[in-house]
């Protein structure tokens, strides 16, 4: 989240509907929380990010999940920074159906000009991964490398961002994920703004489980506070 000298921010939205027809019904939820916290000399940085997502009908459900995720974040120089990480995932319909990490790694500033952000970033991941089939864990190190841009054009008081991610078992690359995200959003108000997310997942076993593809966009209103 790049806002300054802001100290603190707060980004919230919720979905829910309900819809029955002849007792055959479709219940969405959908949440997201996001929120940040900057020292007071602006250079250790707490961020926190949640989200649940439930799409259920009387048969069965068609998504499932929620994923939580805290990071620190300290300046060492105007081009370093240190980064810890912790994070829990579940997903009822991907092959790996609960995923726990810890990872540490530098983040490195690229490009920093008027309106625009980049940033590299490297770190070590140690996850606990389970199958939703079976008791089978799998114990990992992995890698993981990503890139982020964030593009702000004050004309149209838009701002746009978009991270992928690579991220390979060290002693098996064939056995890796490609994330990506796309998020646009404009102030409607001081408070409320419109926003538009992208999220796409490629997950590469390299083993007997079956690989996994996930896609999803979604439009709303987001609150900042």
């Amino acid at each position: 989240m790049h806002t300054d000298s802001l100290r603190f921010v707060l980004n919230s939205d919720l979905l829910f509907n309900y819809t029955d027809n002849n007792g055959e019904y479709i219940l969405q939820i959908n949440s997201n929380v996001t929120t940040q916290f900057k020292s007071k000399n602006l250079k250790s940085i707490y961020f926190f990010i949640g989200n649940v997502s439930l799409i259920r009908s009387k048969d069965e459900d068609f998504q499932n999940s929620y994923f939580l995720h805290a990071r620190f974040n300290q300046k060492l120089t105007d081009l370093f920074r240190l980064e810890a990480f912790v994070q829990n995932q579940y997903n009822e319909n991907l092959t790996i159906s609960d995923r726990n990490l810890l990872g540490v790694g530098l983040r490195l500033k690229i490009l920093d000009k008027k309106g625009t952000l980049a940033y590299l970033g490297n770190s070590y991941i140690y996850e606990v991964e389970s199958v939703a089939s079976s008791d089978q864990k799998f114990y990992n190190h992995r890698n993981s490398s990503y890139l982020s841009l964030n593009q702000n054009f004050k004309k149209y008081n838009l701002d746009i961002t978009g991270t992928f991610y690579f991220q390979p078992l060290y002693d098996n690359i064939s056995n890796h994920r490609i994330l990506s995200q796309f998020k646009a959003q404009m102030p409607l108000t001081k408070r409320i703004s419109f926003s538009a997310l992208y999220n796409y997942a490629v997950i590469n076993f390299n083993s007997t489980l079956e690989d996994n593809r996930s896609s999803n966009v979604s439009f709303g209103l987001t609150l900042n506070l």
